[in-house]
């Protein structure tokens, strides 16, 4: 379905070198803020104690972030969990005091706010757990990055296979960097954010350089670069309902779903935004700069003509 034909092919590549240089400009400020400021773990990285709470009516969560903030937690994650009675903390674990000593003050606080209010259940996570938690999560992007290359690779070439694979880790290291840079809370629903953006920026490389493949089938007198152009060019409407209608469901998380979906969106709504510049300007460029070319993805083949088989002379390539 397309919206809109676009007749001329629209310059890309005439660009890339320039909106390249700007993006390994961004890629490398995001490493520097990873590396100078590192990431506000959560508590499930960084062990701590999680609370359930139960008041008899909707509780006000802006009353209770207050009431937690009073006693010295700077941005503590507090959410409903369930139903609108129930509020689920996480407490950053602090040195000099058991996870049931914070337990206690924090009900203590809550009860002088509302006395009706419950504690449902408390639990602690211990630094352990959130070790193997990092462990883990950085196994399953290592495993993720793996495996799209091996995909890309079998699917077209190896060209195709590196130069998607770094578009898509400049999307991860930058969605990273803002999270270092701003100092927001990254959490494993953030992890799972940034796992999804992979999957969804591989997918948008995998459509240009599909038709990337169907040009150059198609049209045998036209360049590398051209053929670039146009398919990206015959792409853009497609581009822009795909992207337009997640884009609009992820700002809707962003704007409506509150603290519990906000760092989510927000790790989304960045790795969109530059998931289709990367399969644009980075995958397609770098593969241009490789020297793909035809050969790449159409293999000739050998076949005996009529006469000698035996002869090498009388083959005929096709």
């Amino acid at each position: 379905m397309e919206l809109f034909r676009i007749r001329n092919d629209i310059p890309f590549m005439r660009h890339a070198l320039v909106l390249n240089a700007v993006s390994a400009i961004t890629f490398v400020l995001a490493v520097f803020f990873l590396v100078s400021r590192g990431l506000n773990l959560s508590v499930e990285f960084t062990g701590g104690t999680v609370m359930e709470v139960a008041y008899q009516q909707p509780a006000d969560l802006e009353s209770v972030r207050s009431v937690i903030e009073g006693l010295g937690y700077a941005e503590v994650p507090v959410q409903n969990f369930g139903t609108s009675q129930d509020v689920l903390l996480r407490l950053p674990a602090r040195e000099g005091l058991s996870s049931g000593q914070q337990s206690e003050a924090v009900m203590a606080a809550l009860k002088a706010q509302d006395p009706a209010v419950q504690l449902r259940r408390t639990e602690f996570v211990g630094p352990q757990v959130g070790q193997e938690l990092v462990e883990h999560g950085l196994m399953a992007l290592g495993l993720v990055i793996v495996g799209i290359m091996i995909y890309l690779a079998v699917r077209f070439e190896w060209k195709y296979a590196v130069s998607a694979i770094i578009a898509n880790l400049h999307d991860v290291i930058i969605i990273l960097g803002f999270f270092a840079f701003f100092q927001w809370e990254f959490s494993l629903a953030v992890l799972a954010a940034v796992l999804a953006v992979l999957g969804y920026s591989v997918n948008e490389s995998v459509v240009i350089f599909d038709r990337i493949r169907e040009t150059f089938r198609r049209q045998r007198k036209m360049s590398t670069v051209q053929i670039i152009d146009r398919a990206i060019t015959s792409t853009i409407s497609r581009t822009i309902i795909t992207h337009g209608s997640t884009q609009i469901m992820v700002m809707s998380m962003l704007l409506f779903g509150g603290p519990t979906l906000h760092y989510f969106a927000m790790a989304l709504t960045i790795g969109i935004l530059f998931g289709i510049y990367s399969s644009v300007f980075v995958a397609a460029a770098i593969a241009m700069w490789l020297g793909i070319k035809r050969e790449d993805l159409i293999k000739t083949s050998t076949k005996p003509a009529s006469g000698d088989p035996d002869d090498p002379n009388s083959g005929a390539v096709v």
